[in-house]
């Protein structure tokens, strides 16, 4: 909110522009060792070791590279400014790789409590500094800086959460078998990413900085409400599903339990982005960025389907089958390519929307296709999030219809409560009254019931007797 008051279109779609090829960088210097180093039954401190001195390697290696390349990719984009942007970036390349395994380690341990301060932390440290850099007048190295100093904050903290120091690398058997099962993880998020980025690279050469930079605050936007309803939970699916492995039966009760849930919470939340996200990004950010407010809302509808797509990885490192994971992602970003050069034409709207006809596309697919070892289907992934999908795609369409008719002389805030209000009861009423849908609600309660204080218990009429927990 503060960065964009402070700052320009112009300087965000210039640091978009690195960030599209730098963006890259944790996912691919630890090889997908984290998720190995999780699903493996049994680790030893060698190995562990040796996967810590290749991913430092390989960061080390990735930031000399970037660096080596800024002026091709200043001349790429007609911008010489990109040149030293990129040189100072290469610096996430190194930071990334120094944290890898201690992530892994905690992960490993269930030490999600700890992630989560760390993740948090390093968020506000460097957002604190980048506004306060912003305010002093520095511009564009404003949001340059903050990825960097999130990634230092991150190191330390891991360092320090995790006391495991590296030793001398062993190079066993086990250490092979992680590396390979890695490469087929990462073999996908780097092909995911590639379709995900292209649309930034696309627009970056075709509408330039400011138009990308709207795009970029808008894309910001919608990568944090997914990263927090979907993705975030990935390290935790993961881990859980991973030791229910030798019982199938148990571990889809589990994924339909976990997906529903997600589901049902989620895709109401993109449903009331899709709504006010015109409204809301004015409110957010200023006056400035009303064209970036209709990418939100373009995009919020593309994040319904999204959110659910995103949990293919729960299904495939769970079956230790990184492989096709590998391969899903080359389909996938195929697709999303084609989409972008379907909508470029067309400029920022354009490609939001067929980005978003993209995902409607692909999101059951994904997930038949990860669940077929563990058993699962399309009809099981359709009989879990088909009535969450139903019941927003039509609170979407209320919403709409309210916003430019009843509400469309209402101050924004009020519209935005007002839609809200109108819009979260008709949701429930088709989801729960109609589809009979409630155990999402009960996982709610029962985690409202460890979370909350006694007194607010009270307070709301939950109650202080909870069911006792199965070890």
């Amino acid at each position: 909110m503060c960065l964009a008051r402070l700052l320009s279109p112009d300087d965000f779609g210039l640091v978009a522009m690195v960030a599209a090829i730098t963006g890259f960088a944790p996912m691919l210097v630890d090889l997908g060792t984290r998720d190995a180093a999780v699903q493996k039954a049994q680790i030893t401190e060698e190995e562990v070791s040796a996967l810590f001195w290749l991913t430092i390697g390989l960061g080390l290696g990735l930031g000399l590279l970037l660096a080596l390349c800024s002026p091709l990719i200043a001349s790429f984009y007609h911008e010489s400014r990109l040149q030293r942007i990129a040189v100072v970036s290469s610096l996430t390349f190194v930071l990334s790789a120094a944290s890898c395994q201690h992530f892994a380690l905690l992960r490993r341990a269930m030490q999600f409590q700890k992630i989560a301060v760390l993740e948090v932390g390093s968020n506000l440290f460097g957002a604190v500094v980048s506004v306060t850099m912003a305010f002093c007048g520095t511009g564009y190295w404003a949001l340059v800086a903050k990825p960097i100093l999130a990634s230092l904050f991150t190191v330390v903290g891991a360092w320090i959460c995790c006391r495991w120091l590296p030793g001398i690398p062993k190079l066993t058997t086990g250490v092979k078998e992680m590396i390979k099962f890695g490469l087929n993880i990462t073999g996908f998020t780097m092909t995911d990413y590639a379709g995900r980025a292209a649309d930034r690279i696309g627009l970056g050469v075709k509408v330039g900085a400011r138009p990308l930079g709207h795009y970029q605050n808008a894309l910001f936007v919608y990568d944090n409400t997914l990263g927090l309803l979907s993705v975030s939970l990935h390290s935790v699916a993961v881990a859980s599903l991973s030791k229910l492995r030798d019982n199938l039966g148990e571990l889809r009760r589990a994924w339909a339990n976990a997906l529903s849930a997600v589901a049902f919470f989620a895709m109401p939340a993109f449903a009331l982005l899709a709504v006010t996200g015109q409204d809301f990004m004015i409110v957010l950010l200023g006056g400035k960025w009303v064209h970036a407010g209709t990418l939100v809302s373009l995009l919020a509808l593309r994040g319904m389907p999204h959110v659910v797509e995103r949990t293919l990885g729960w299904l495939h490192v769970a079956a230790g089958r990184a492989d096709r994971w590998m391969r899903w992602g080359l389909v996938s970003s195929a697709v999303q390519i084609i989409a972008l050069l379907c909508g470029l034409p067309f400029g920022t709207k354009g490609v939001a929307i067929a980005y978003a006809i993209c995902m409607y596309i692909l999101f059951v697919p994904a997930l038949a296709y990860a669940g077929r070892p563990l058993g699962i289907g399309a009809l099981d992934v359709v009989r879990v999030v088909g009535a969450p999908l139903a019941g927003s795609l039509v609170t979407t369409a209320i919403g709409f219809l309210l916003r430019y008719s009843i509400l469309a002389e209402t101050p924004r805030v009020g519209r935005i409560a007002l839609t809200i209000l109108i819009c979260v009861p008709c949701y429930l009423f088709i989801v729960v009254w109609l589809f009979k849908i409630t155990k999402p609600l009960q996982v709610a309660r029962a985690l409202a019931r460890d979370f909350l204080p006694n007194r607010i218990q009270r307070f709301i009429g939950l109650g202080l007797q909870c069911e006792p927990k199965k070890v």
